[in-house]
């Protein structure tokens, strides 16, 4: 059983023993945390929450809207919803916070609370430090009789958030209804069943073929969108002779696509077209984090833009993206952050934003992955003793490769023209993390290799 505490929420597998696994004690606890935090720093007595379609999502969410109804706080309960729709929903209801009920990618035993400010962003380091301290509050009291918070129910959301896609001045309906393209999506039996069909039919797109789009909760497969989990998906475009798939994980943030032919698109690349379509109508800067693909620095460069890189994290990507001014920016891991929709990874905006860009485009999805720079990462890891002092082990490598360009604003990156390695530390087991980026994955694995072995000389291993 893990129980994980993060700065942006609590996630852990269900059942066990409490501090352990997510149990009621741990959801109570530190829904009741978060609760008093909203109010003391905000003022406001009012919390939205939504969940993806995951088995435990009801038992989970129950527990949520009673503890925070115990503290004070009127609850808005948007219902089987997505990670950016509930994030939209926070401003709109004029919120303290928010809670996502979802634990992403994981498998089915994993749950979450993903939490967010007012702004229904997630909340940054020192917030999510001040929750769990509150969490170890024993004094924290209840609400009496009187005060305890009232829960309404909101299902306009979907439709909601369907209309402020539809809106964005770069999503041409026209454009993509002329293009008649034929879609199959998988959806891993969650929330994006509910939420993509809508979509595509309000952007024109009347082919399409589902999979995998009952929200019970049943992934078909391992829910986070990568190749070797996306199979079904490539056989079914193949089969039914589509121009592409979709696929998107259980809270809807990440979004990746296959081509005509079947192969992926790669989700590096997600965030790549779709940049690159909003810079060539919005001249301006972009950010990812350290860990993404450099083919993103490329083609802001081409558009006369500053790209800029983050630590890993959507918080981060998010905080450097105001920074700069950024006009779109995300995470290579499928996750298209646009500003003048709002500031949180979102599948859905980002399926409106690369169909327009297909439409106009007029060539295939093969063709416009072929028009991009051609990167391929390597992800590795090395497993060290627990107590290990993996920071001085950084520094050394930091000082072998003290002439090449590197950062250290998250563990270690070392640029190598075209190439780059970036060395990160687990915050929860003895790991260092390796990633690689070449030209060739040939090349990508040679260099973390490389790494890899002076790891180990120098760690003595």
């Amino acid at each position: 059983m893990t129980l994980i505490k993060s700065i942006s929420g609590i996630r852990g597998t269900i059942g066990g023993k409490p501090g352990n696994g997510l149990t009621p004690n741990d959801i109570v606890k530190y829904t009741a945390a978060y609760g008093r935090w909203v109010i003391q720093t905000t003022g406001k007595s009012k919390v939205v929450i939504g969940r993806d379609a995951r088995i435990s999502g009801e038992m989970v969410k129950n527990l949520v809207v009673g503890t925070l109804m115990s503290i004070g706080i009127d609850v808005v309960d948007i219902g089987l919803s997505t990670t950016p729709t509930v994030e939209i929903a926070v401003p709109a209801e004029h919120a303290g916070g928010g809670i996502i009920i979802t634990a992403s990618h994981n498998p089915k035993q994993w749950n979450a609370l993903k939490l967010l400010n007012a702004y229904g962003e997630f909340i940054n380091d020192e917030e999510g430090k001040k929750v769990l301290e509150i969490a170890e509050d024993t004094e924290l009291e209840f609400a009496r009789i009187d005060q305890i918070g009232k829960l309404t129910g909101n299902d306009s959301y979907l439709q909601k958030h369907i209309d402020s896609i539809l809106a964005l001045p770069l999503v041409d309906v026209e454009a993509i209804r002329k293009a008649d393209f034929k879609v199959v999506i998988d959806c891993v039996n969650s929330t994006g069943g509910l939420f993509l069909p809508p979509l595509l039919k309000a952007l024109g797109v009347n082919q399409v073929e589902e999979l995998y789009c009952t929200p019970n909760g049943e992934f078909p497969h391992n829910p986070e969108p990568l190749p070797e989990n996306l199979l079904a998906l490539s056989a079914r475009v193949i089969e039914t002779g589509a121009g592409l798939g979709i696929a998107v994980d259980p809270d809807v943030d990440r979004l990746c696509f296959v081509d005509e032919n079947g192969a992926m698109f790669g989700e590096e690349y997600t965030l790549v077209a779709v940049a690159d379509y909003v810079l060539q109508h919005t001249p301006g800067n972009t950010v990812s984090n350290l860990s993404s693909t450099r083919a993103l620095a490329d083609v802001t460069e081409l558009h006369k833009g500053i790209y800029n890189a983050s630590a890993v994290g959507e918080v981060n990507v998010v905080n450097k993206m105001k920074e700069t001014n950024a006009v779109i920016g995300g995470e290579g891991n499928g996750g298209i952050i646009y500003p003048a929709s709002h500031y949180g990874r979102d599948a859905l905006v980002g399926i409106a934003l690369f169909l327009t860009h297909l439409a106009k485009t007029g060539i295939s999805v093969s063709a416009l992955r072929g028009s991009y720079p051609a990167y391929h990462i390597s992800k590795n890891k090395i497993t060290l003793t627990d107590g290990f002092d993996i920071d001085s082990l950084l520094r050394q490598v930091e000082l072998l490769y003290q002439h090449q360009p590197y950062s250290t604003i998250d563990g270690l990156k070392i640029e190598f023209d075209k190439q780059w390695v970036h060395l990160r530390k687990s915050n929860t087991e003895p790991v260092i993390r390796i990633y690689a980026e070449a030209g060739s994955i040939e090349q990508a694995d040679n260099l973390a290799k490389k790494m890899m072995a002076e790891i180990a000389s120098i760690a003595n291993i």
